[in-house]
């Protein structure tokens, strides 16, 4: 009789932690307000399960939402300038191309530059972690916002809005800027652009005591100052949530239309 009691208590543990698990999953709604159609691209990272897609169209107006489980983290860009090829039928971005010929990007990231809305859930302390990051570059603006909880405050690690807001291809300065028929389309980092390790954070630089800001992050600092713009740019630029929490990311989120 004890060793079914055990069981049974066994099972209520697990169907209360499947129940507990559910609860905490989270809906990401893409919205895309620019003035022409995105590819919202995902990438699961590792361990986590791919989420229902990994790619796909959002035309000017329209929104799209996925749900994703408690534990889930990975990362979401948008893909500009897309087309498939008349004769190949290979798909192609002009900015954030995952390379995989399709719509789909299947596991492969985001050709830099690429501006990274960046998710962990339920993570240390049962708590959501996201950021915007400019550390790959930036092609668009972005803006991460939490649903159904206050988003008041503009305190470190509070569960509030952060992103990427101001266009930045016009400003981009003339050594990063990417152009397509004469027009910046997308700003590269300085680690892109260059290479240098100073600018990566890596080799001798790889710590936060060697590898500082420079003027080149600077630049996407002063124009987005919640966002990511080197590795370690982590005391202004992590939010967190309650796990559960559910979130809108809006492309192009102040464009009038």
């Amino acid at each position: 009789m004890g060793g079914g009691s055990a069981a049974s208590t066994a099972l209520v543990v697990l169907f209360l932690l499947l129940l507990t698990s559910g609860a905490l999953s989270a809906t990401f709604t893409f919205t895309n307000n620019c003035e022409q159609t995105v590819w919202p691209g995902l990438l699961s990272g590792a361990g986590s399960a791919p989420l229902p897609t990994t790619g796909f169209s959002l035309n000017t107006g329209e929104s799209k939402s996925l749900p994703a489980p408690a534990g889930w983290s990975g990362r979401f860009w948008a893909r500009t300038l897309c087309a498939a090829d008349p004769t190949s039928g290979k798909f192609s971005c002009g900015t954030a191309d995952c390379g995989t010929g399709t719509v789909e990007c299947s596991g492969s990231g985001a050709s830099p530059p690429a501006t990274l809305a960046e998710f962990t859930l339920t993570g240390g302390g049962g708590r959501d972690f996201f950021d915007v990051s400019l550390v790959d570059g930036y092609n668009l603006p972005v803006l991460v916002a939490p649903r159904g909880v206050s988003t008041g405050g503009a305190a470190n690690n509070s569960c509030s809005a952060t992103g990427c807001v101001v266009d930045l291809n016009g400003a981009c300065p003339s050594e990063l800027k990417v152009k397509a028929s004469g027009e910046g389309v997308a700003c590269r980092s300085a680690c892109e652009a260059f290479g240098k390790p100073e600018y990566c954070c890596s080799g001798s630089f790889a710590n936060p005591n060697t590898c500082r800001p420079s003027s080149y992050s600077k630049f996407f600092k002063n124009a987005c100052p919640r966002a990511y713009s080197y590795a370690y740019d982590d005391g202004t630029s992590t939010f967190t949530c309650p796990g559960g929490t559910s979130y809108l990311i809006t492309f192009c989120p102040t464009t009038a239309r």
